[in-house]
């Protein structure tokens, strides 16, 4: 068995990326969201989203894909030689389905998904990715796809306490 795990960070437009662009997808998505459940995103949408997620990233315009970057980079000899690969919910590329076909193309058969997001109660970690997962399990059957998360909050804890004890010494 193959094994994968994928890193789903949230995503962040770039700096140099037009704010009107932004603004207009996410004005777009909300009127999608409002009109009900199982809405398809319009060809507007989802060529705005297309183009915000192709813009050119770098370190200074996404601080915060470089952040997710060396934690990927960080977390990767740590997994027993499964491939780490990173995703994100929205705003970069490549997506959790377009890390899942890179994955199952490279041969995974069982991926982990694990979200950057530590505590429940966000839309992202509780709602869409376990959607996108289900989708994902009906598009390859063959692939053991796992979410793993929600995190254990007395181990997030146990983390953050370590970092305080670092930084307050």
């Amino acid at each position: 068995m193959r094994r994968a795990v994928i890193l789903v960070g949230h995503g962040a437009p770039a700096a140099d990326c037009p704010r009107e662009l932004v603004t207009r997808l996410k004005s777009l998505e909300g009127r999608r969201a409002a009109s009900g459940a199982g809405a398809a995103p319009s060809p507007e949408e989802r060529d705005l989203e297309a183009k915000i997620r192709a813009w050119p990233r770098t370190p200074e315009n996404d601080p915060y894909r470089a952040g997710i970057e060396r934690l990927a980079a960080e977390l990767a000899p740590l997994l027993g030689g499964a491939e780490l690969l990173v995703a994100y919910n929205e705003f970069c590329a490549p997506t959790l389905s377009e890390a899942v076909a890179t994955a199952v193309q490279r041969g995974a058969t069982e991926i982990a998904v694990v979200p950057s997001m530590l505590t429940p109660g966000g839309v992202h970690s509780e709602v869409e990715i376990p959607e996108a997962i289900a989708r994902l399990r009906a598009e390859h059957p063959a692939v053991a796809l796992r979410y793993a998360w929600p995190f254990d909050l007395a181990e997030v804890a146990r983390l953050l306490a370590a970092q305080l004890a670092r930084d307050l010494r």
